[in-house]
């Protein structure tokens, strides 16, 4: 659909903007970080970066939810049909490590299911979108000063990713900073089942993104995360061939729900299926 194309280049156009903006901040000497009620660092990137979005994807006239926005309360978002759903700078423990790992997320959600999303790695220039009709693409070294002025431009220099569908030496997804012992346990009930296995640490939703792109299996998640955190790779890993499931009940991630907070879940390589 036309549509869905232009609000995906309107999507990757805004987190290369943001990517821009975060690396003005990223490569200064110094930069202030702030810590949230909830112990969590916050940067002036984070800061900058959300309002430039939100600005950029307010042309689309479709509703904005973001980690460092406003908080609309679910009796108001209960009714969107679809809104934007944007983490401006995931990985913000990377971004103060300096080692790169650290995305601009932005998904579309539509009745609880994202159906599109966009991943933008500003220090490693790669750029990682999907769209439900579309696919799952990857793009490496963006330049985040370019400007997308068509799709066909976009596509042109994309790669179609799609997860693995067999596996042969299984290669498990850690998180570079959040590694809980339930996880720990999880590893090594897989490597029983499965034999000797690679573990991959990474931060960010970078994590989900191998899984899409076939460079890992399996990403359990043992431990917490935010709607904002997962929307646009989730997206990114649905239409390259995964699945995200909740890890108590097996059923998919879903999204504007009362409560933000995700539960445990487990993105799994179509080669589970």
């Amino acid at each position: 659909m036309k549509e869905n194309e232009d609000l995906l280049l309107d999507a990757v156009n805004a987190s290369l903007r943001a990517g821009e903006k975060i690396l003005e901040v990223y490569n200064s000497e110094n930069f202030e970080v702030q810590y949230k009620s909830d112990k969590s660092p916050l940067t002036l990137a984070d800061q900058n970066v959300d309002n430039l979005i939100n600005e950029m994807l307010s042309t689309t006239s479709i509703p904005y939810f973001s980690e460092e926005g406003k908080k609309t309360p679910f009796e108001e978002r209960s009714g969107w049909e679809r809104y934007w759903l944007v983490d401006p700078l995931d990985g913000t423990k990377e971004f103060i490590k300096r080692n790169g790992e650290f995305t601009v997320n932005i998904a579309l959600i539509e009745k609880q299911i994202p159906v599109m999303g966009v991943v933008f790695v500003p220090v490693l220039r790669q750029l990682y979108f999907a769209e439900k009709q579309t696919g799952s693409y990857k793009i490496e070294n963006v330049n985040e000063k370019q400007f997308f002025s068509s799709f066909n431009k976009l596509l042109a220099g994309a790669k179609k990713i799609e997860s693995n569908g067999v596996i042969k030496n299984l290669r498990i997804v850690g998180s570079r900073s959040h590694l809980s012992d339930e996880t720990r346990d999880y590893f090594n009930m897989l490597q029983q089942e499965y034999g000797e296995a690679e573990v991959v640490t990474k931060g960010s939703s970078l994590k989900i993104c191998l899984v899409a792109e076939g460079k890992a299996d399996i990403y359990p998640r043992l431990a917490p995360t935010m709607e904002w955190d997962t929307g646009a790779g989730h997206a990114i890993a649905l239409y390259a061939g995964c699945s995200i499931i909740q890890f108590n009940s097996g059923e998919s991630l879903v999204y504007n729900k009362p409560d933000l907070l995700n539960p445990w879940f487990i993105v799994r390589s179509g080669a589970f299926r």
